[in-house]
């Protein structure tokens, strides 16, 4: 299982990561950090580090080339990295107080864990004293890397969904430009899909099954300004006519595309995800949502395939927000264990503020930079259809999902509702998104008990 297969199922809420986000709370006395900040950034830096992180191959070639930079601008400093670390083991070890100096995190969602347990320290001592330029960071991603007035994160780049659409696909269907709303995402969908003479799907126009690749609740919501929690952290799921909006479009579009069955047939034979045979790449689906990376894997395992890029369609009274999308990222902390935070922090600093270093890592991974002048930068790569995701980035209109004490357990809870209503066995939609909230409601009342 790669890197990106593990982060993906985590930002889509799993079980999994719900378990372990009650586990690492009831574990981790909250606060119970003792690194503190010097009231002066050392002069010269020295000593070693221990910087975990998640990424494998190719993408954690590019980490050790940015590692060796500023090895290279410390003489004195060593920084010892464990690459293809699981988040789960990362939070394991770092809760059980391992000295785990620097970790690197693929889960936005944990952040409301990391900051209440104090697993993360808090690093606002460190940015005041260094008068790091927070202004730098939209705002959006700045509601992701702290929770309850503790950030105990920064952004180290950003991924943003959009998109991915088969210009040769369209053009012979006789489209000339992407979908802008979701009915018309619908018709294109049907008019691309093709059928075997035994009624199974050959080539699909656009999956809408929750659960395929990147197709999540949270990763549609912008597309009807979906909300997901009211500000005392409870849910606000049903009273947001968003989802409705969403989910009533995609159970007719299940519909119109032959049915919950025939896609599930279609989805048994999907391609993996990170690899060449990713479905997009082969051809066997015209349209997908995806994130702004997938422009690296194209480049690297289909150059020769023709595709163009676009913000997620919009649902119908919503066109205002068209140009939008999700927005999610890496988010990188000291871990409560650290026997060096200055050079824990210093080290932090530089991958999520240095320009050069935001540049590099961009360029290498094709994630969005998170620093405003990393973005204008001359040396950052931008083709046309990473261009795209730059756009997402700065709209003003861009959501992310907001960090929770019991971190991605809100979406775990509305996951296993929405898949009953996509296979057909929810007659009353209203009903369940009431359900949702009172599910949620309960389990944000046991946390904070």
């Amino acid at each position: 299982m790669t890197k990106r297969t593990i982060r993906r199922r985590v930002l889509s809420g799993t079980a999994a990561a719900a378990v372990l986000t009650l586990g690492l709370a009831a574990c981790s006395g909250g606060g119970s950090s003792t690194v503190t900040a010097a009231p002066e950034a050392p002069d010269e830096l020295s000593g070693t580090i221990q910087f975990w992180h998640f990424f494998t191959d190719r993408e954690a070639d590019v980490i050790q080339s940015v590692v060796d930079d500023f090895e290279s601008q410390h003489p004195g400093v060593t920084v010892e990295v464990s690459a293809g670390q699981d988040d789960q083991k990362m939070r394991q070890a770092i809760a059980a107080g391992q000295p785990i100096d620097v970790g690197l995190s693929y889960s936005t969602d944990q952040v409301g864990t990391l900051c209440s347990s104090g697993d993360f320290v808090d690093l606002a001592p460190f940015i005041e004293r260094d008068g790091v330029d927070l202004g730098q960071i939209p705002e959006t991603v700045q509601s992701y890397t702290q929770f309850d007035g503790v950030r105990c994160t920064l952004p180290a780049l950003a991924d943003v969904y959009g998109l991915y659409y088969n210009t040769d696909l369209l053009g012979a269907a006789g489209y000339t430009e992407p979908p802008r709303t979701l009915d018309e995402l619908s018709d294109m969908a049907v008019d691309l899909t093709e059928y075997a003479e035994d009624g199974s799907i050959t080539t699909l126009g656009f999956m809408p099954l929750l659960g395929y690749y990147e197709n999540a609740e949270s990763h549609w919501g912008p597309a009807a300004d979906a909300q997901w929690l009211n500000e005392d952290g409870t849910s606000a799921i049903g009273s947001s006519p968003g989802w409705e909006t969403l989910l009533e479009w995609q159970a007719d579009l299940i519909e119109q595309l032959g049915g919950f069955e025939k896609l599930s047939e279609f989805q048994a034979s999907l391609g993996q995800e990170f690899s060449a045979e990713n479905d997009f790449q082969t051809g066997r689906v015209a349209m997908n949502l995806d994130g702004e990376y997938r422009t690296a894997f194209i480049a690297d395992q289909a150059p020769d395939l023709n595709y163009g890029t676009a913000p997620f369609p919009v649902a119908a009274g919503s066109e205002d927000r068209y140009g939008a999308g999700y927005i999610t990222g890496n988010i990188v902390g000291i871990g409560k264990g650290s026997t060096n935070p200055e050079l824990a922090w210093a080290f932090i600093k530089y991958l999520t503020t240095d320009t050069q270093a935001q540049v590099a890592l961009s360029n290498g991974l094709k994630n969005v930079p998170t620093m405003a002048d990393a973005l204008t930068d001359p040396g950052l790569e931008v083709s046309e259809q990473f261009q795209t995701f730059l756009d997402i980035f700065e709209d003003p209109n861009s959501q992310t999902t907001p960090p929770s004490r019991i971190g991605p357990e809100y979406q775990t809870i509305f996951g296993t509702h929405t898949q009953k209503w996509q296979s057909g066995e929810v007659a009353d939609l209203t009903s369940m998104l009431d359900q949702v909230d009172q599910e949620i409601d309960a389990a944000v009342q046991l946390q904070a008990g």
